[in-house]
């Protein structure tokens, strides 16, 4: 793509995305947005000294999925794993998601939640079964793999965004760094 030439916004603030999700960073990226990333104990005051530009932090603080009232955290086990996609199969699960963007200048913080709910088709055991064995199932809150191709041809709906489900909802997300960068703290 190369280098944004004269863009205000590229130029004026830099992003650090506290997640070392493959997910978040490929969604941050598709919004237009050069970025760093920086888990864990982000030590704000040496990044405040070492650039006295506007820094914004993205934080997707979490995402859970949610069955039938019950919040789902990543599969521990093989059996846990089978059971959570077995129970999506001609069901529906929803996941909630939160953002916050901290404008690191005058931090003050900026949050917002996001909820998508999808639903699905029949999903074969043997689909299952190939998920489970390729791990990836694990690394994911329900073992919820939107984007997976394993997964895509069995989903029926999605009410909300497949961004929001993935990790980090594009359109709040967009607002709350507008909002981290427009808001001057007297």
């Amino acid at each position: 793509m190369g280098e944004m030439v004269g863009s205000q916004s590229q130029s004026s603030f830099k992003i650090i995305l506290g997640s070392s999700s493959i997910a978040r960073k490929k969604i941050l990226a598709e919004m237009g947005y050069k970025f760093e990333v920086m888990t864990a104990d982000i030590d704000e005051k040496s990044i405040r000294r070492e650039s006295p530009e506007e820094l914004v932090t993205v934080l997707a603080e979490a995402k859970v999925a949610v069955y039938e009232g019950t919040i789902r955290e990543k599969p521990t086990s093989e059996e846990e794993a089978r059971q959570f996609l077995r129970s999506y199969s001609q069901g529906h699960v929803s996941t909630v998601g939160s953002v916050l963007v901290t404008n690191l200048k005058t931090g003050i913080k900026h949050g917002g939640i996001d909820k998508a709910e999808v639903y699905f088709h029949d999903i074969p055991d043997e689909i299952i079964q190939n998920l489970i064995d390729e791990r990836v199932v694990f690394n994911v809150a329900g073992g919820l793999l939107l984007e997976h191709p394993l997964i895509l041809p069995f989903v029926d709906t999605l009410i909300g965004a497949s961004d929001s489900v993935m990790g980090l909802p594009k359109a709040l997300t967009e607002k709350l760094i507008q909002e981290a960068l427009s808001y001057n703290a007297d």
